[in-house]
């Protein structure tokens, strides 16, 4: 089945590791007759922009999802993130077991959506300290 997605003028996206711009003032419709990893510009988290732990964490599964060639250095990266934030923030365990189990099963896309619940999550912790 076909994936149809719509961009609006000057909208971007990743299509199999690729940057897509639409640029033109008018939406423009595409359609994804394959399977290939696929992320919105809302979606989308530039390596500035992973400035805390759960970022970083977030920044490496997207990388997992869109650079399939260095699999291995990012999931490397991954695990030792992971041990890092459950050492400073233990009450993250609930999260981080739901997007490993994902990663595990080579479902990054899936683990990008749960890792934006532990971006929210963090926020929150930071907001009750201050």
């Amino acid at each position: 089945m076909a994936l149809r997605i719509t961009l609006k003028p000057h909208e971007k996206m990743i299509l199999g590791g690729a940057v897509i711009t639409n640029g033109n003032g008018f939406r423009c419709n595409l359609i994804i007759e394959n399977k290939v990893p696929i992320l919105r510009e809302k979606d989308i988290l530039s390596e500035s922009e992973a400035n805390s732990l759960c970022r970083q964490l977030y920044f490496v599964i997207q990388l997992m999802y869109i650079d399939e060639e260095n699999l291995d250095a990012h999931q490397k990266n991954y695990w030792k993130l992971v041990k890092d934030l459950v050492k400073a923030v233990p009450s993250s365990m609930i999260f981080i077991d739901q997007i490993s189990e994902e990663i595990v099963s080579g479902r990054y896309y899936q683990a990008l959506k749960l890792a934006q619940k532990l971006i929210d999550y963090e926020q929150e912790v930071i907001s009750r300290v201050q």
